[in-house]
């Protein structure tokens, strides 16, 4: 087995932003997702319209969306790029007391789009958990993961989830 050198570590140790100026321009696609698992009676103020603060999925939405497009600006050595789309998709899972957040992510880059995924997914939630805290105080975050990408030099699935 060889050693390789950390990509984003220079000769001098000293941490950097790797060259993507000569990587083709791809098509890039990622998807992560994530879940936020809370009580029975949030679930029903949720279903029955009657959060204090609003609607959660909307404020969580449009958070996400926000929190891809700074990725850069949050995650240090993330390049900046220009975003095709972000969607979200939020939904309430009743049986396992949880609402699930699925993001995806689309660009045409020289650099892939995974953190940007999982950064949207991840401000999702804890938008959703700003916006019900006033009632639940015992709501738990995770897992996130990463289920998917496609473009640049290989593509991933993740295996199902346990």
């Amino acid at each position: 087995m060889s050693e390789s050198r950390p990509t984003h570590f220079g000769d001098d140790g000293r941490a950097r932003m790797i060259d993507i100026g000569g990587k083709p321009v791809t098509s890039r696609m990622a998807l992560a997702e994530g879940r936020i698992s809370l009580s029975a009676t949030t679930i029903e103020a949720i279903e029955k319209g009657v959060v204090p603060k609003g609607n959660p999925f909307e404020t969580a939405r449009l958070a996400g969306i926000a929190a891809a497009k700074k990725t850069a600006d949050l995650i240090p050595l993330c390049h900046p790029l220009r975003l095709n789309s972000v969607e979200i998709e939020i939904g309430v899972s009743s049986n396992a007391r949880a609402i699930d957040v699925r993001t995806k992510v689309t660009a045409d880059e020289r650099t892939g789009v995974e953190m940007e995924a999982l950064t949207a997914c991840s401000v999702a939630l804890l938008t959703i958990y700003d916006m019900l805290k006033a009632i639940d105080q015992t709501m738990v975050i995770g897992p996130i993961r990463l289920i998917e990408k496609t473009g640049g030099k290989s593509d991933y699935v993740a295996p199902p989830a346990p």
